[in-house]
């Protein structure tokens, strides 16, 4: 139980991580410079994934009338920022008391990140594999976006986090639905040459989900053998839609190595006024406790 505890973990504050350094530099194109910023903040990516982690605690599963009650609280309380349309769209009709199988956008102007961005914590709660696990991502997922492009990049994520190591590229493109998403994995999956940055500027890194989520889970895939921050300066050199290319890969590698695996000094970082450690712990806590009984 430590090393999911410590896997836990180390996906929220990773995320978290990747989120802080890549929202300054959100919207310019690349190839650009990242380095840690001496005063950011976290955005919706780590904002709503610290809400999925206190509505599945609340719940006792990944409940997705819950969730986007919990998501409708926070935003109404300002917790929530940089949001993007589609996310904000639903937000604002969650907090006027829409269900939340209807809140989503729908339409080809959802397929954005809004989903793929806060899945993670569902990746230890169950199976997205089986039909059961994949019915309760898109369930979630549709709570912002009710788009077929949003569902394929949340479950690549919540796969990539689930698969032990870091072979994880075959196990999603077995379990994709046909969409853009899955069609574009399979051309940066195939491409071993082209850095990073070339296939982020040859292939685009904007906020449509089939743009960022492929180019997130290459990037953490060959962090094996370059480290968690050079995993997440490589897709946030990119340029684009970096808070949420960073978030992804942070935690996607940040699951992988967990919090110990992370260096101490971007542990410290100041993330604003969520507190980041502490909600990941208690999650982490649920989740192993949830195992053991």
């Amino acid at each position: 139980m430590k090393k999911l505890h410590d896997g836990i973990m180390g996906c929220i504050v990773g995320g978290a991580i990747g989120d802080y350094i890549g929202s300054p530099l959100e919207g310019r194109s690349g190839s650009l410079q990242p380095a840690i910023p001496p005063a950011s903040e976290i955005t919706d990516d780590t904002q709503l994934t610290l809400a999925t982690c206190r509505a599945i605690i609340k719940a006792g599963s990944p409940d997705p009338e819950t969730i986007a009650r919990t998501f409708g609280e926070w935003f109404s309380q300002r917790r929530i920022s940089g949001i993007g349309s589609s996310t904000l769209k639903a937000l604002r009709d969650l907090m006027f008391g829409a269900h939340w199988a209807l809140a989503g956008a729908s339409g080809e102007r959802s397929a954005g990140n809004g989903a793929a961005m806060r899945i993670a914590p569902l990746a230890f709660c169950v199976d997205p594999t089986s039909p059961v696990g994949r019915r309760t991502i898109r369930d979630v997922s549709s709570i912002t976006h009710r788009n077929d492009d949003a569902f394929a990049g949340a479950l690549a994520m919540a796969i990539a986090i689930a698969t032990p190591g870091f072979d994880f590229i075959p196990a999603i493109l077995a379990e994709l639905p046909d969409t853009n998403t899955a069609d574009r994995l399979r051309v940066l999956a195939s491409d071993t040459t082209s850095s990073i940055t070339d296939l982020g500027i040859r292939y685009g890194t904007s906020g449509y989900v089939a743009d960022s989520v492929p180019l997130a889970v290459i990037a953490a895939c060959r962090a094996g053998a370059c480290g968690f921050l050079d995993a997440v300066f490589s897709v946030i050199t990119c340029g684009g839609d970096t808070d949420t290319t960073g978030s992804m890969v942070g935690q996607i590698v940040g699951s992988k190595l967990g919090l110990s695996g992370i260096p101490q000094e971007l542990r410290e970082l100041p993330f604003g006024r969520e507190p980041v450690i502490d909600i990941a712990r208690d999650f982490a806590d649920f989740v192993c406790k949830t195992e053991e009984s």
